[in-house]
């Protein structure tokens, strides 16, 4: 069962994850650590949260890391990240990796779905003129459809088009759903997977992931005894414990990070 988490509120579930020896912190961006905004590429965590990363990145055995359904050269952008950064990256659902001390590792990108995927962004755009406020984004290994700016009726029948398009053109390929947005990707893999190479690649002891949205929930169920999962707003959840909004779960980030920084800075 999902607790809600008050800031300042002591919780023994965050006291041990604090504690563990080696710690992945793994945190999605958009909602997570980012208000949601109608301009997708105008995201910036909140300073707050910034700051608890930072904080958290800084300490011995602790790896950060941001989890998102972004392309990897999108999520640099808004995460304001640079080739000096301590901070891990998993972009595309995990599809793409950026590790400190190695740079960016992309999966093999075969020939056939880099030609589908080209045309389909052309095709999807086109058909995507006829619903105003509902926009185009190219992903690396697919697209996405956001609706945020969009009249919510106008939004619904684009994503029932976009729909029946993917599934003539490209059955094979993933569809999620998230905040209004809808998502395609030629590649399968998840955050549950992204967390999973995340945890063997650091040989983490223990896990926090937080995030704020359905395709979260796939890591929130993957985590094991001893991890911490938080979920941010509200929505059915395998999270352990709820906050309300990014400068909630700034707040439980600097938790930890005064926990385990005594003694370790």
């Amino acid at each position: 069962m999902t607790r809600t988490w008050t800031p300042g509120a002591a919780d023994a579930a965050l006291d041990a994850v604090a504690r563990t020896p080696r710690l992945l912190v793994a945190l999605d961006f958009d909602g997570t650590l980012s208000e949601l905004v109608v301009d997708a590429m105008s995201a910036r965590a909140v300073p707050e949260a910034a700051a608890a990363i930072e904080r958290l990145a800084a300490l011995p055995d602790t790896l950060v890391a941001l989890v998102s359904g972004r392309s990897l050269d999108h999520l640099r952008i808004i995460a304001e990240h640079d080739d000096a950064s301590p901070v891990a990256l998993a972009g595309s659902h995990g599809a793409q990796e950026w590790i400190p001390g190695t740079g960016e590792t992309d999966p093999v990108d075969p020939p056939e779905e880099r030609a589908l995927r080209e045309q389909l962004w052309v095709d999807v755009e086109e058909l995507l003129a006829a619903y105003p406020g509902v926009e185009l984004e190219r992903k690396t290994y697919g697209l996405g459809i956001h609706g945020r700016p969009a009249d919510p009726a106008v939004e619904a029948q684009a994503f029932s088009a976009v729909d029946q398009l993917m599934a003539r053109r490209a059955p094979h390929w993933r569809r999620r759903t998230g905040s209004r947005i809808l998502e395609f990707s030629s590649r399968q893999e998840g955050k549950d997977a992204a967390i999973a190479a995340l945890r063997e690649r650091f040989a983490a002891t223990a896990v926090v992931f937080a995030g704020d949205d359905v395709t979260d929930e796939d890591a929130l169920r993957s985590l094991h005894p001893g991890d911490l999962g938080v979920r941010v707003g509200p929505g059915e959840s395998a999270a352990d414990l709820r906050v309300e909004n990014p400068q909630q779960i700034a707040a439980l980030l600097g938790v930890i990070a005064a926990e385990r920084g005594a003694g370790r800075e």
